[in-house]
């Protein structure tokens, strides 16, 4: 009816500094109540078309200003979201499913420091020299800004992984043309609105466009357009195989951030007391909707039993349920298919004799009324599960995860190694000499010790194997978004 569309949100795409309708439009649910409350435009190739145009217009002036111009941009833009923290917070709840207490604390906060971080970053790059005297030769280096930034951006961070992209690409003088997902595109949308009303001091018309839709249209038409020389993605590696094939008759640049199937190696000397709590949190904060969580805890035999006992009774206190409470820890997942396909795993790994210790089809969930038709899972551990199980080789992507036993650290790597992601691992141990030992041999981009996220933007962050190419952070990042250029002078 009328009436009920009247109440819905509808997005509009954001091309050369002004919103531009659409001709179609995608349902978008509230993942906590089911509901749809949100129109995105549906784009496809005319709509990539003009935001390419616009942005490869925008590039000559944008490039050509200093970084510290730029970073004074990047700067403003990062006080006019901070400004506005609160009802960024409530739309990434609404529209994600993550508690409003997660994106309050965390993507928001994130999504300001990411341009802060690379505002400053951009300032302190240096590029290199070189002397060859005999020959009377000095040699140096400059980097000058690519084009076109294609930045595709998943739906468990949205703003926060958006502008991770969107940053280090304009900070360097690059323009963008950006696809936030389908399923989030609120606080993408929201920006926008700051990126028109900013005043003097604003991200000039052009130099950030946005274009919602979905991979399969408005994605595929991006990473198969001539005039983008870039493309920097964070999803899934079936949709990173297909943006491969897509950009290479165009040799394009590409930044590659996939998944995870992260392990846990917790040896006989850990500390209980912190490694449980944290381990709990890895595993199940943003309802395991995040690439770095942890989904296969290897657990040393002789204390299995006891850290089984008290992760298990840990993981029942974290409350489900509608994500403004400020009680709950896990909120809803971000679709019906999504978690259809998370509770596949929980059975299959029961039909294959695994045991489900907490959560799904073991302990009952309970929903208040407004929240009985949301995409919700209680926290789930599976123990007893084969290496070689779809449970255990497979990114999940959801509140699961898989407890195991193992004898000898040579054993634990081995087992550790054995899937095709290599994104993200952690280490809990008291042994220094274990700790480096391990690190060293594990096929992973990140190693965390006795602790996890904790990050530092300056050091690369990526994986390793069907975990994605490339890394990204302060030099990474300007590394990948400039082209470098070796000028030599005979004098």
């Amino acid at each position: 009816t009328m009436a009920h569309s009247k109440a819905l949100l509808v997005l509009e795409n954001f091309i050369g500094g002004k919103f531009v309708p659409c001709s179609s439009y995608i349902d978008s649910y509230n993942p906590s109540t089911g509901e749809v409350y949100c129109r995105v435009p549906d784009s496809g190739k005319e709509e990539v078309e003009l935001a390419v145009k616009a942005a490869k217009a925008a590039f000559p002036v944008w490039s050509s200003k200093s970084p510290l111009e730029r970073s004074q941009i990047l700067n403003k833009l990062a006080d006019l979201i901070e400004h506005d923290l609160e009802e960024f917070a409530q739309a990434e709840s609404k529209d994600q499913g993550k508690t409003l207490t997660f994106a309050r604390t965390i993507d928001i906060p994130r999504a300001v420091y990411n341009f802060r971080f690379f505002a400053s970053s951009v300032l302190h790059h240096t590029t290199e020299c070189s002397e060859m005297t005999a020959v009377g030769c000095v040699h140096y280096t400059l980097r000058t800004p690519v084009g076109v930034a294609g930045l595709i951006s998943p739906w468990n961070l949205p703003l926060y992984l958006l502008t991770w992209k969107i940053a280090p690409a304009i900070a360097c003088g690059n323009t963008v043309v950006a696809k936030p997902s389908e399923m989030t595109s609120v606080t993408a949308w929201m920006m926008c609105k700051l990126l028109e009303k900013a005043g003097k001091s604003r991200v000039p018309p052009g130099v950030v466009n946005v274009v919602f839709g979905t991979g399969s249209k408005a994605g595929e038409a991006l990473v198969s357009h001539p005039d983008v020389p870039l493309i920097s993605f964070t999803g899934s590696t079936l949709t990173a195989q297909r943006i491969t094939e897509r950009s290479a008759p165009h040799c394009k640049r590409l930044s590659l951030e996939l998944g995870g199937k992260n392990p846990a190696i917790i040896f006989d000397d850990a500390d209980l007391s912190q490694c449980i709590p944290t381990t709990v949190r890895s595993s199940f904060a943003n309802q395991g909707e995040i690439c770095l969580c942890t989904s296969r805890i290897f657990v040393q035999r002789g204390i299995y039993n006891e850290f089984v006992k008290r992760f298990v009774a840990e993981a029942k206190k974290w409350k489900v349920g509608n994500p403004s409470d400020p009680t709950v820890s896990v909120g809803a997942l971000i679709s019906k298919e999504h978690l259809e396909k998370v509770r596949n795993y929980v059975k299959k790994a029961q039909a294959e004799g695994a045991r489900v210790l907490c959560g799904e089809g073991v302990d009952s969930l309970v929903l208040s009324a407004d929240n009985q038709k949301g995409y919700f899972m209680l926290p789930t551990v599976i123990a007893e599960v084969k290496d070689e199980s779809k449970c255990m080789q497979e990114e999940i992507f959801g509140p699961v995860t898989c407890v195991v036993a193992f004898d000898t650290e040579d054993e634990v790597i081995e087992r550790a190694n054995c899937v095709k992601y290599g994104l993200a691992a952690t280490v809990w141990s008291s042994n220094v000499g274990r700790v480096h030992r391990v690190a060293r041999r594990l096929q992973s981009g990140l190693v965390w010790t006795n602790c996890w996220l904790i990050r530092d933007l300056n050091l690369p962050f990526g994986g390793m194997k069907a975990s994605g190419i490339g890394r990204e952070g302060a030099k990474d990042s300007y590394e990948f978004f400039t082209e470098v250029k070796t000028i030599t002078i005979k004098h």
